[in-house]
């Protein structure tokens, strides 16, 4: 059975606060993530996420604004053991980061040891929780099988996450509508869909919407929000 369409989205807020806008390019320096954080502001989307070296300057950043200070766990391959991810997660919660952006063990649940990953899932779900963030954990979905996936969305749902994540960007390719469906159609409605890596352009925002995603994560922000807020203006004119 086809899902039920979502409402559309007709005005500026209900689209800008879709967006997570990505800082965690390594070649960044610390001028350049602070214009990025500014200009979350001044566009008031969900989350700017940060480096976990860039949480303070986050925080600080961010503060009295609307846009959530974000930051990421065991990124970009998931590799680090469960006690490095959940000191490094701790240790981001305590300095004022709200949603975390988890890397599943890709490694381990590519070697079928799913045990591991759900123990690691709900410890950091319980971590995150604890302090009242959202935790959203990144599948990598380029690495998966759909299999895989349907595991990782069960895991996920049994370890009560808030968000499950597409890709970093870091992978050798991005995600597919086939990954946001899969996912969509595996996971509780309380759990929510984020598409990221890839998304430059409102067209790509709203197809992902329509498939079901609460959450975009994207670096091409200002950009996007600049369309937006030109096919708002075109609506305007067009009913005048």
């Amino acid at each position: 059975m086809s899902p039920e369409p979502r409402p559309p989205l007709s005005g500026y807020e209900d689209f800008a606060r879709l967006i997570d806008h990505s800082l965690v390019d390594p070649e960044l320096t610390t001028a350049q993530v602070l214009e990025g954080l500014e200009m979350t502001k001044r566009y008031r989307i969900a989350c700017a996420s940060v480096r976990p070296c860039d949480i303070d300057l986050a925080v600080r950043t961010l503060g009295g604004s609307t846009v959530k200070p974000g930051s990421v766990s065991g990124f970009p391959h998931g590799s680090q053991n469960t006690a490095t991810k959940l000191f490094e997660t701790r240790d981001l919660l305590r300095r004022g980061a709200k949603e975390i952006d988890m890397v599943i063990s890709i490694s381990k649940l590519r070697s079928r040891e799913f045990q591991h990953v759900q123990t690691e899932l709900s410890q950091m779900s319980e971590a995150c929780h604890k302090e009242g963030a959202i935790l959203k954990v990144i599948l990598e979905t380029a690495w998966l099988t759909d299999e895989l996936k349907i595991i990782a969305c069960r895991c996920c749902e049994r370890a009560e996450v808030d968000f499950v994540r597409t890709s970093t960007g870091f992978a050798p390719s991005n995600y597919t509508l086939d990954d946001l469906k899969l996912m969509r159609k595996y996971l509780p409605e309380e759990i929510g869909v984020q598409a990221a890596g890839g998304v430059r352009s409102v067209e790509d925002i709203l197809v992902a919407y329509e498939a079901g995603c609460s959450r975009i994560g994207t670096n091409s922000t200002a950009a996007i929000l600049d369309e937006w807020k030109a096919r708002l203006a075109a609506v305007k004119v067009s009913e005048t």
